[in-house]
């Protein structure tokens, strides 16, 4: 019993100490630098130097302006000026935010001063006790119950415990009066996405490549003037099932920079580094430019592809299937590019016979390394048809299928061009005769590249066994 006694005494000792302490507060005022490191999963790395006085000895330090959806698990703080220089003793992260129904909230059971409280009545003020907010606020004046007012409520005072902005506060030990401070912390609501324009020429065989982020805060707080680095890649998180609901997107801000970011290798992922500052402000979307290559080759592709249920079953007629179209080109130094591309929508414009760029489709891309092909699917060709006929079905066995098919293939365009058949075959399979060679592309694929002769049509017959 006495060993609790002590240690009680002990406690608030210590409470009573720190609360005579002083306490300061430094503001986004003292700030002389921020960087931000964005990741794809809506984290962010946020850098805050501010510089300040403080007295040696056990201080108490409000450090306001920080992100509202921060995560205080992951704080830090450092002197730049004196390594070494600080202890912290114990850190708090204060978000009970001033609010009219936070305000209501504190003065439940006290009294509150109604004004125009009802023309009726007689009185333009009058003094109540707040019973209770739940679904609404409930008085006692005299010795009668008011459900709500069509007045104004006026408090006496705020109470002390509420704060205008989220703060981080520090018991610190200080041993050096001016401080320059970096306070490192991971926030959400900070994301980005790339997103790009691909000019696509006349004849197909080559493009312009424009790359843009779109930067997204929803944190809570604005960056001024922040160095700005970009992660590419899929970072483990653990997940947080209390991170706030992402809010309402502001103002669109686009920013034009002639620079381009410098890109490095970071662990598995890639960093990028915009050249130049920027100001991200709270519930805004800004874009930056990324990247900006002219005279990439690039092919076309077209393809007609089967399903791997039509070799076990009879199948009907499919007539008049557009062929899929694709676009590829090579992410390659020798094919002017090769910069690793966050993944993000590629899209396609080419234009028209009176030169204006005209919509021609779009496409998700991966994280997509440099070397590496890049495939978008751009759509359908409006004058390329496909018609496939099983012409033969026989089921030898339970697991052992036959079956022949005749696809006829319709080029109405003005140029000759290849369509690549593409056939995924299940199970085991031979193909016992075709018309035209094939490609065993893989263990379970074969590809006929077929010619096709503009304004004219070529047809393909194979029979198959498939065993499963």
């Amino acid at each position: 019993m006495r060993n609790v006694i002590f240690s009680l005494t002990l406690s608030l000792a210590a409470f009573w100490v720190a609360a005579q302490e002083p306490e300061f507060e430094t503001t986004v005022s003292d700030q002389v630098d921020v960087a931000i490191t964005a990741y794809n999963n809506g984290l962010a790395l946020v850098r805050d130097t501010r510089t300040l006085r403080l007295p040696s000895g056990e201080v108490l330090l409000r450090f306001s302006d920080v992100a509202q959806q921060i995560r205080p698990e992951t704080v830090s703080l450092r002197s730049l000026s004196v390594p070494g220089s600080i202890g912290i003793i114990e850190q708090n992260y204060e978000y009970d935010l001033l609010s009219p129904a936070k305000l209501m909230e504190k003065y439940v059971g006290r009294k509150v001063r109604l004004v125009n409280f009802h023309e009726q009545l007689g009185f333009e003020s009058v003094e109540a006790q707040l019973l209770s907010v739940n679904q609404g606020p409930v008085y006692k004046i005299g010795g009668e119950i008011f459900l709500g007012h069509p007045g104004y409520v006026v408090l006496p005072e705020l109470p002390g415990d509420l704060i205008a902005k989220p703060s981080l506060v520090w018991h610190l030990e200080n041993t050096a009066e001016e401080q320059r401070l970096e306070a490192t912390y991971l926030t959400g609501g900070v994301s980005w996405k790339a997103d790009y324009v691909v000019t696509l020429a006349k004849d197909d065989a080559s493009l312009d490549l424009a790359g843009w982020v779109t930067m997204n805060n929803q944190s809570g707080t604005t960056y001024v003037n922040a160095k700005l680095k970009l992660v590419a890649g899929d970072v483990n998180v653990v997940s947080r099932s209390e991170v706030p609901m992402a809010r309402r997107l502001g103002a669109v801000d686009a920013m034009y920079l002639f620079a381009m970011p410098v890109e490095e290798s970071f662990a598995e992922y890639h960093l990028y580094t915009m050249p130049r500052r920027t100001t991200i402000k709270q519930n805004q979307s800004k874009q930056l430019a990324l990247l900006q290559s002219e005279g990439i080759r690039s092919t076309k592709k077209y393809e007609y592809r089967g399903q791997t249920h039509f070799y076990s079953q009879p199948m009907p007629p499919m007539i008049g299937e557009h062929v899929s179209v694709f676009l590829l080109f090579e992410n390659s130094e020798e094919n002017a590019l090769g910069m690793p591309l966050p993944a993000g929508v590629m899209r396609v414009y080419q234009e028209d016979s009176e030169g204006a760029l005209q919509f021609a489709g779009e496409d998700r891309i991966g994280h997509t390394p440099k070397d590496e092909t890049v495939t978008l699917r751009m759509g359908s060709a409006f004058d390329v048809i496909g018609e496939r006929i099983q012409t033969d079905y026989r089921r030898i066995a339970s697991n052992v299928h036959e079956c022949s098919f005749e696809i006829v293939l319709r080029n109405h365009k003005e140029e000759d061009i290849v369509v690549d058949v593409v056939e995924p075959m299940p199970g085991d399979w031979e193909i016992l005769r075709s018309s035209l060679e094939f490609e065993k592309v893989d263990a379970g694929s074969a590809v006929f590249h077929v010619a096709v002769p503009k304004d004219g049509e070529t047809r393909l017959t194979y029979r198959v066994l498939v065993t499963y």
